[in-house]
């Protein structure tokens, strides 16, 4: 068997349909997808690789899906810290908007966060902001997958002065970028409280016929709840739910303020929450019910959320931070184990994106979207596992069907 690549890890998490941590194996690669999962001896007898890349001390893991993120907000990063989110967001981040966000301004915040998403070990994220066919291009340039948003808010801004010129536009962006191997397009409504039902269902009727997802923020605060049911006599997704929105197309970021009949719903329709622990602890947004979301079968993806409300688009960090406010908030050691963020922060985000058929896992026929970790350093030193160790597996190749 012809390789172009063979990596020879010392540990291997494949993120499949069991949480297995796999010792001495390997992944081929070709053509830019993987060719085949097997023991590491076996590979060195039977594949024929152009480059034999050996990892001793690296784990082997899937490229890293941050599932909500605005790029190019790099360049605000720092920018008026220690504030609440509506404070932060009226009295600074739109009004910044206002005056510099531009084709430039975004190009460049795009190139800042493609390069620092990639050092993290991200491989693929889910973007909604202005002028997104400039992060689209520059996403593409930089040989990076990305779901990229058609976005829409009421207001007129610099990229469009309504409705129907975001609507035009996004549909123009979808239909660059059809059929593109990295780019695929979303509509991006910001929230529900900065669009109305109007375009809202626009947004549905639309997107149910693209097949594309449906990413908004959603239930983020407390007084964003408050003022839709003052402003819409229902709460947000109630009122999402009545617009036809709530399915398996919808990826809700945030969504830190949930009843447990919302949360039952959630799981009943399919529908997809994007968990941003940092970004909501940095504007005291309130805390995502991860354990109990999982629990009842939610498909929960992580995210960065933009510099500006994280300072960083670390999601290797934003693992952890999960995994621990996770355990605070359920008042439970056993929330969210490592596995699990893991999964949240890979094929989770694949699934919500729709992508868990391309990436998200390692395994045969799926893009080689691969991070190798090095847990030689100090701070991974001496290296312990409560977990038991697969010793070996059936070889799986992929025959060409997926």
């Amino acid at each position: 068997m012809h390789a172009d690549l063979l990596i020879i890890p010392q540990w291997l998490l494949p993120v499949d349909t069991q949480s297995r941590e796999l010792r001495d194996h390997a992944v081929a690669v070709a053509d830019g997808r993987i060719l085949a999962v097997l023991l590491a001896p076996e590979a060195r007898r039977s594949i024929i690789a152009a480059w034999v890349l050996e990892l001793p001390g690296h784990v082997l893991i899937p490229g890293l899906v941050n599932a909500h993120t605005h790029a190019a907000m790099t360049l605000m990063r720092g920018l008026a810290d220690d504030l609440p989110l509506m404070t932060w967001l009226h009295d600074y981040i739109w009004p910044t908007k206002t005056r510099w966000v531009d084709p430039s301004f975004v190009g460049n915040g795009s190139r800042l966060a493609v390069l620092e998403m990639l050092r993290g070990g991200v491989t693929c994220f889910n973007d909604m902001y202005f002028y997104p066919e400039v992060t689209a291009q520059v996403a593409a340039d930089a040989g990076m997958r990305a779901v990229i948003g058609m976005i829409m808010v009421d207001l007129p801004t610099g990229y469009a002065d309504g409705a129907d010129a975001y609507i035009t536009k996004g549909l123009a962006l979808h239909a660059h970028y059809r059929g593109h191997p990295l780019i695929r397009i979303g509509f991006a409504p910001h929230s529900p409280y900065a669009v109305s039902d109007g375009p809202l269902e626009r947004v549905r009727t639309l997107a149910d016929e693209l097949e594309v997802p449906v990413h908004i923020h959603l239930h983020e605060t407390r007084d964003e709840v408050v003022t839709s049911l003052r402003d819409h006599g229902a709460r947000p997704l109630t009122r999402l739910e009545v617009l036809g929105l709530v399915g398996p197309g919808l990826v809700a970021a945030h969504m830190t303020q949930l009843e447990d009949a919302e949360i039952d719903h959630l799981a009943a329709t399919g529908a997809h929450v994007v968990h941003c622990p940092e970004s909501n602890l940095k504007l005291v947004s309130g805390f995502c019910p991860v354990a109990w979301l999982l629990a009842a079968g939610v498909n929960v993806a992580l995210g960065t959320d933009g510099a500006a409300s994280n300072n960083d688009l670390d999601l290797l960090a934003e693992m952890r931070t999960a995994a621990l406010l996770a355990k605070g908030v359920a008042g439970s050691a056993a929330a969210l184990p490592a596995a699990a963020a893991l999964r949240m922060a890979t094929l989770n985000g694949a699934r919500a994106l729709g992508l868990e058929r391309e990436t998200g896992s390692i395994e045969p026929c799926k893009a080689a979207d691969l991070v190798a970790l090095d847990l030689r350093d100090a701070n991974t030193q001496p290296r312990t596992t409560t977990s038991p160790i697969a010793v070996s597996m059936r070889t799986t190749v992929c025959t060409g069907k997926r």
